[in-house]
């Protein structure tokens, strides 16, 4: 039984992260700081932007400051020298409801079996062989939602550079471990040490380092969702500030590294009528049993009553 018509009508077609916050943060900053701050900030979000037919219903939505829901996604393409297309490695449904004042991220875990176009496969390879919109519709199908906002896309060679951009981050550690990370100038790679409740302040490097890491975390894969997570809220913490929202760096970095279908008009409602839903940000995960199956080796298997309970708790938090 569809239960789509609770959050809202379905759409035929539609295309980390709380990026979307920091869009809309530099462009109502940079409306009050005057007309070069404005154009400098618009042709940002411009290089970013790509056209959707979620964009006339999303504009609705936060011009009637109705909870919104978004995808955001995290390829691994740029990162550890890799270039080609990549997989969506990271996969949060980002709610957001201004009248309770609260955003929602539900991780969803990049080895989720699903079934895309009669074929099983994990739910990080759909965007790998379609685009921005298979990967939309493979959550959407999986949780029956509607992800009635858009999407925001980075990748992870961006990451790296985003936590530099906005002078490092400080991140508290859930547990101890040591993580690898880029090889230096061809050589050894380095070995990043971190310990449990100990505050770090962190580079680019360090903090993808310490995001990425899942072998030795007695969480695996669900452990890294949650560390990925405590790195985007830091990150912004510290966008938030009007000197990193102007810095060359920080905006060059954004508009190399991040796409969208959010329009203009929708990054403006948001900034101006959605800001307080940004103080509290709850964390939730997907959570099912590892399994092999055959041809895609380790998967996570998600039960029905696990899929109700996101279900039940993504349509809660988009109830009006």
């Amino acid at each position: 039984m569809k239960r789509r018509s609770q959050i809202r009508p379905k759409k035929h077609h539609r295309v980390r992260n709380t990026i979307l916050t920091i869009i809309g943060l530099l462009f109502v900053v940079g409306i009050g700081l005057g007309a070069y701050a404005y154009t400098k900030v618009n042709n940002t979000i411009t290089k970013m932007q790509k056209t959707s037919t979620t964009t006339k219903s999303a504009d609705k939505i936060t011009n009637s400051k109705k909870p919104v829901s978004y995808l955001l996604l995290g390829t691994d393409t740029g990162e550890l020298g890799r270039s080609y297309k990549g997989r969506t490695d990271t996969m949060i449904v980002m709610t957001i409801n201004p009248k309770t004042k609260t955003t929602t991220m539900t991780s969803i875990p990049r080895d989720t079996l699903v079934t895309v176009s009669g074929q099983q496969m994990k739910i990080n390879a759909a965007y790998a062989y379609g685009s921005a919109a298979s990967a939309t519709k493979a959550v959407e199908d999986l949780l029956d939602i509607d992800i009635n906002g858009g999407y925001i896309l980075i990748n992870m060679g961006g990451l790296v550079k985003m936590v530099d951009a906005v002078g490092g981050v400080d991140v508290t550690s859930p547990l101890t471990f040591t993580a690898e990370g880029n090889s230096t100038n061809g050589g050894s790679k380095t070995q990043y040490s971190f310990v449990e409740n100990k505050t770090y302040h962190m580079g680019g490097e360090e903090a993808l380092a310490f995001s990425r890491m899942r072998y030795d975390d007695p969480n695996g894969d669900y452990g890294r969702q949650m560390r990925q997570q405590l790195v985007i809220k830091a990150i912004l913490k510290n966008s938030a500030q009007v000197g990193t929202v102007f810095n060359d760096s920080f905006l060059t970095t954004v508009s190399n590294n991040v796409q969208t279908d959010v329009s203009t008009k929708s990054m403006k409602n948001l900034a101006l009528s959605y800001r307080d839903a940004f103080g509290t940000v709850k964390q939730d995960q997907l959570k099912g049993t590892t399994q092999s199956i055959s041809g895609l080796g380790s998967t996570e298997v998600m039960s029905q009553t696990e899929i109700d309970r996101v279900h039940k708790a993504i349509t809660a938090q988009m109830a009006q």
